[in-house]
């Protein structure tokens, strides 16, 4: 297999998976989606809540405020020394207090760890009224997205990489080049061009194919994949990728042990 970056940026990558297979390519997809741990809020004591929106309606929309996260400080409740039990390497305390009139943003929530802190601090919790209150204690932990998609560390696809040929003439060149919804092509001399970036574009819709009465051909490389990720901003898509790939590289391990274990 081989890598190669298309674009690198924090909150979204494209890269191409050359020389691999279907099923690989998709488990590394579940991977970054399923498997990455990230932080988030769990459980949420209400002291005091005097709004209109019922503690249930606040402890969710808490629940899915975006943490940075910091995977070097924390571990998940079930691989921690404490067994789950709850200590400062598995739980992380918050505090919300918010008398009103005014908007409860996500920047109110004083976390007692500087580095976890709401991704995007406008993000509305609740409205209150003149004299109303609210007052809570929210504990986060770290969990992976096949238990809860509000750990889910961002979204994660892929498509075979496109293979596009102009086999002659085209008849009609302005619908051809009409028809693509990437504008992979450009009009040169009653025919039509690819763009250089032409296969960074296309999205394998056969629309140039149909309007061109197939003398335009799409057709895919099935061992060559184009791969996007994007954060919701817990975690930077290259470390998205890199614990997926950890993870990955575990579960390989843990089931070489249990083969092992039958023989």
């Amino acid at each position: 297999m081989n890598i190669k970056a298309v674009n690198k940026d924090k909150e979204k990558m494209t890269f191409i998976l050359e020389k691999a297979s279907v099923p690989f390519a998709n488990a590394l997809r579940r991977a970054c989606i399923n498997e990455v741990p990230t932080m988030a809020i769990a459980t949420v004591e209400f002291r005091k809540n005097s709004s209109s929106a019922y503690d249930e309606v606040i402890a969710h929309r808490l629940g899915l405020v975006v943490l940075k996260t910091d995977l070097k400080s924390y571990a998940l409740p079930h691989l921690c020394a404490c067994k789950g039990e709850g200590c400062a390497r598995c739980r992380l305390k918050l505090i919300l207090k918010a008398k009103g009139p005014k908007t409860v943003y996500a920047e109110e929530i004083e976390s007692q760890d500087p580095k976890v802190v709401p991704a995007y601090p406008k993000t509305i919790v609740c409205k209150l009224l003149k004299d109303q209150e609210l007052e809570l204690e929210a504990t986060a932990t770290l969990g992976v997205g096949r238990v809860h998609a509000k750990w889910s560390p961002g979204t994660t696809f892929y498509r075979f990489e496109p293979i596009v040929e102009i086999t002659k003439k085209v008849d009609n060149p302005k619908e051809v080049a009409k028809s693509c919804p990437r504008e992979l092509f450009v009009e040169k001399k009653d025919n039509v061009e690819l763009v250089k970036d032409y296969k960074e574009r296309c999205i394998l819709c056969y629309a140039c194919q149909d309007a061109s009465r197939s003398v335009v051909k799409v057709s895919e490389n099935q061992e060559n994949f184009y791969f996007e990720v994007e954060a919701w901003g817990q975690l930077e898509t290259k470390t998205i990728i890199k614990k997926a790939c950890e993870v990955l590289a575990d579960k390989c391990d843990e089931f070489e042990e249990k083969v092992k274990a039958l023989s």
